[in-house]
């Protein structure tokens, strides 16, 4: 697979050629992408299924961008489409996130992005508008399925469902501003680059998304009243969130760090290990331990900045023992009446999507190199604001 080429103008030729268009709109991908093909070639150690899988992506990226600019040049009014007050949920991975965004988008008043979405925003230029025969369904399996077959265990850490609500981190992922990529493989120097960058771009364009979605949305059929959005990588861009979603309302959830982080890295680890024969599971653990450190600090800052009424705080404990009781609050934080119809769909997608019907997931500290006492001291100042209840 060394045939395999990731100069940034052949990834960009590739990715004309999917269906013979041209125009981006604009080029404030090129740079995040010529840091990052750099980083995949030079410091990833990529295997054979990692370089095919990974440049692949790379180019299905940047022809969903020509997919984005065809239909709004097509159809300019999908602009003005209004993100109202959108739910965005955070909090460290793995303190119950998933299930709470997947939760609250069972009531059909809410718009959530679908795995499928996410991972393709936008339909082959010819759509039809309705969801029948759409090749992105059938694409998001087959990638699921072979996730899972490279790796098994992923299912006892993560419920994946390819027509089921997700993250919205590979919106971001869809300009280079993200962190996404990391969490495939080790690329250290496009880390340290995207960080220090001004992500103002990559938020500006997931709001775009967002409009195309809702538009797409409506076409089939679906009216919802506000978009509940999940993703942990929010925290480190919460003054973005409310400069360019001035009315949202967010939710944080809380665990201690020294449950979340071993959970966290396990799962990036086994993707690593797909994607290169050499992962290192420490590395995984000292990178993404600094990196939700600094960010759970600027979410911090922002809240002190900003003041606590933006925010409603929930603890994982209360969420998994009392989810339906959790929700009431998140629904009287958004002014909205949860509706007996909503709340007999919440349950009915919580007895179908209980934990316990997925494999267990073990791990300790010591497999990603950490300790107790690093752990603390990265966090110290945020289990002293939210672990003292």
């Amino acid at each position: 697979m060394k045939d395999l080429c990731f100069d940034p103008d052949d990834v960009v030729a590739a990715a004309r050629a999917a269906d013979g268009l041209e125009d981006f709109g604009d080029d404030s991908y090129r740079q995040p992408l010529e840091k990052l093909l750099w980083s995949l070639e030079h410091e990833a150690q990529l295997n054979d299924i990692g370089r095919q899988v990974l440049r692949q992506r790379m180019v299905d990226i940047l022809a969903t961008r020509l997919r984005v600019q065809f239909f709004l040049n097509r159809f300019p009014r999908i602009t003005e489409e209004e993100i109202l007050a959108p739910l965005f949920i955070v909090g460290l991975p793995r303190t119950g996130t998933t299930m709470l965004h997947r939760t609250i988008a069972a009531d059909h008043r809410m718009y959530a992005p679908l795995w499928y979405e996410v991972r393709y925003p936008s339909p082959a230029p010819d759509w039809d508008f309705t969801t029948v025969g759409d090749a992105r369904i059938a694409a998001a399996k087959a990638e699921m399925a072979a996730m899972l077959e490279a790796n098994p265990d992923l299912l006892a850490i993560h419920p994946m469902d390819a027509l089921g609500p997700d993250e919205d981190i590979m919106l971001l992922e869809q300009s280079f501003y993200s962190f996404n990529t990391q969490a495939y493989a080790y690329i250290p120097t496009f880390d340290s680059w995207i960080e220090s960058q001004d992500h103002t771009p990559g938020y500006e364009y997931f709001h775009r998304l967002l409009q195309f979605l809702q538009w797409q949305k409506k076409r089939t059929g679906q009216q919802g009243e506000r978009w509940t959005l999940k993703a942990p990588h929010h925290l480190h861009y919460m003054d973005l969130v409310f400069r360019v979603f001035p009315d949202a309302k967010v939710v944080q959830s809380h665990r201690d760090p020294l449950e979340t982080l071993p959970s966290l890295t396990s799962l990036i680890a086994g993707v690593w290990t797909i994607y290169s024969d050499v992962a290192d599971p420490e590395a995984v653990g000292r990178q993404w331990s600094r990196k939700f450190a600094k960010g759970m600090q600027h979410t911090m800052a922002v809240r002190d900045r900003m003041g606590e009424g933006r925010f409603l705080d929930l603890w994982f404990e209360d969420t998994v023992s009392q989810p339906l009781s959790e929700i009431q609050k998140v629904y009287d934080f958004l002014g909205m009446e949860l509706t007996p119809e909503a709340r007999a769909e919440m349950a009915r997608w919580q007895e179908f999507n209980r934990r316990e019907m997925r494999p267990s997931h073990d791990y300790t500290l010591a497999q990603y190199g950490f300790t107790e006492e690093d752990l603390k001291r990265q966090f110290s100042a945020y289990r002293g604001r939210f672990m003292q209840r």
